[in-house]
């Protein structure tokens, strides 16, 4: 992601909003156009991954993403995954990095029951549900 998405600040309808916010709950217009902004940002990361399965990568290419304040208003779920390290990367750095994290996320993924994903129940255990024996496995 080049730069960080912020609205378009000589909009009427966003104006309006940011004189309510600032006289009734004295937010500031620059506090509340950076939330909306990394708001943004939070959902197209969250649109690269849709499962568990699934992997995918975010480059947060600005500077100020870098910045506390605003990483500080980034969901929980992405701080967990920005590390110190990765912060203000040459091209030649970030483009390594990015190499080796498809690398290994590019590995077979070992499927649990044939499926991708770990079942509760064992095979045995679907047999007796289709036998009747419910009561047995419940008990």
């Amino acid at each position: 992601m080049f730069g960080v998405p912020f609205q378009y600040t000589l909009s009427k309808i966003l104006l309006a909003r940011l004189e309510y916010l600032r006289d009734t709950f004295q937010i500031k217009e620059g506090d509340f156009l950076t939330f909306d902004a990394l708001r943004q940002a939070a959902q197209c990361v969250g649109r690269v991954i849709r499962s568990k399965a699934d992997y995918g990568m975010m480059i947060f290419a600005d500077k100020r993403y870098s910045r506390h304040d605003k990483r500080s208003k980034l969901p929980s779920w992405i701080l967990s995954h920005l590390r110190d390290v990765n912060l203000n990367l040459s091209t030649d750095m970030a483009l390594h990095i990015a190499k080796e994290f498809l690398r290994k996320m590019a590995q077979p993924y070992e499927k649990i029951g044939g499926s991708g994903r770990k079942t509760l129940l064992s095979e045995e255990d679907l047999e007796k549900m289709g036998d009747g024996g419910m009561d047995e496995m419940l008990y």
